[in-house]
């Protein structure tokens, strides 16, 4: 491959001749298909007639060549993807979707538990007899079994029931949702993890499986340090702030020039972070000797920290940190993130069509991902995909005069 074509992104990715047949919406679902869609994949994403609610989940929205307009919610986990309107609830709808199955690799949706087997397109009901090498992979909120079992899940809520809400905050100052959906976001990215790991699995025997993956899963294995806290010291992990349950000094101070994060690992670094800020008394006091003393008086270092760095230049110091092998940074907001000059060097905020958006953090050095499209419109592909698994112009023309496919999207039910 030449240096151009590793420029340009033009090379195949790693995951190049995979097709995804794509039944989600929302977030988890999409989120996953696009790293795979970034990578290569043949993702085809199939919309019911309303289409994928988060093109509604806006202001700011995107004019669309088409004259229709999109949330940016939706831009931000849709690109790289070709896209079909299919209303699945009827037979011949269900006829097209058994049709895009037949030379697909993986199957990604996210019904509530039990719609596929009321369709007649279970996995073990009918499409593992039938697509004996085919990976379905089903988001959902807390799967199908367990007291839970059935019940939709949205992130917040997961967030809320899994633990994560309550150590997150101030102290003494209640729960709060983690700004981001995370749970929603690792679930997709525990399902590509996954999606991948059966794909090499079916190299070995030939066959694919069905994967069983939640929000309510995903979100508790997302506890980490203060699950592993609790299991063994038995005590119920509170909210910290900024503040690590396991590490000292590991926060967030405020310096004369804006707020400055450190986090001080180990012991080396500690005393390195001492001698960086000129305080080396701070290295030499038994109290903060060891992580250990320092979690013990975690209180009055924190105080000598915030006298001593409330003066400083806290963007300069950061910088002398990290270079003295501390790590640390200055607490930014996104705008200024995303245009930083380190956010550019790393290809962080890419170009598909008109729309702008973050990069994928895989890096690979042979086979680079490829920002192959924008965000696809509404039914923008249904001929196309139509045609290339063998309808006629004339079948296409009558899928679309029955609503079996439409071209502009329907109100969304009640």
């Amino acid at each position: 491959m030449s240096q151009t074509e590793q420029q340009d992104g033009t090379a195949a990715g790693t995951l190049a001749g995979l097709k995804v047949v794509d039944l989600s919406r929302v977030l988890g679902g999409p989120y996953c298909t696009m790293i795979l869609a970034d990578h290569g994949a043949d993702v085809l994403k199939i919309e019911p007639p309303q289409g994928d609610e988060t093109r509604l989940w806006g202001p700011p929205f995107a004019e669309r060549s088409d004259g229709s307009r999109d949330a940016s919610y939706y831009l931000g986990v849709n690109r790289n993807k070709r896209a079909i309107s299919l209303d699945i609830g009827g037979a011949d709808g269900r006829a097209v979707l058994l049709r895009l199955l037949e030379d697909a690799d993986v199957l990604v949706e996210n019904f509530k538990t039990g719609s596929m087997e009321r369709w007649g397109l279970g996995y073990e009901q009918t499409l593992a007899a039938r697509f004996p090498r085919l990976i379905h992979c089903r988001v959902s909120g807390f799967g199908a079994d367990g007291p839970l079992g059935g019940l939709p899940g949205y992130d917040a809520v997961v967030q809320a029931m899994s633990g994560l809400m309550s150590i997150n905050g101030e102290v003494g100052q209640g729960s709060v949702r983690l700004a981001t959906p995370m749970v929603d976001m690792a679930t997709g990215m525990y399902s590509a993890m996954a999606i991948l790991m059966a794909l090499h699995e079916r190299g070995r025997s030939g066959r694919g499986q069905f994967l069983d993956m939640t929000l309510y899963d995903c979100a508790t294995a997302l506890l980490h340090p203060q699950a592993a806290n609790y299991l063994l010291s038995g005590r119920r992990p509170a909210p910290l702030g900024n503040a690590h349950p396991n590490v000292a000094p590991y926060d967030k101070w405020p310096t004369r020039n804006g707020e400055i994060f450190i986090a001080v690992g180990n012991d080396r670094q500690f005393r390195l972070m001492a001698q960086t800020m000129g305080q080396p008394h701070l290295a030499a006091d038994p109290r903060y000797a060891t992580n250990a003393d320092r979690m013990a008086h975690r209180a009055q270092l924190r105080e000598e920290l915030a006298q001593a760095l409330a003066l400083a230049d806290g963007q300069a110091l950061a910088v002398e940190l990290l270079r003295a092998g501390v790590p640390a940074g200055v607490v930014q907001p996104i705008d200024l993130a995303l245009n930083s000059a380190h956010a550019s060097a790393r290809g962080l905020v890419v170009q598909t069509g008109d729309i702008r958006a973050v990069g994928t953090p895989i890096k690979f050095s042979r086979t680079p991902a490829r920002m192959r499209c924008a965000p696809p419109r509404f039914g923008q592909d249904n001929v196309e995909v139509l045609r290339e698994h063998g309808y006629s112009e004339d079948e296409i023309e009558r899928l679309l005069r029955l609503g079996v496919v439409h071209a502009t999207r329907t109100r969304p039910p009640e």
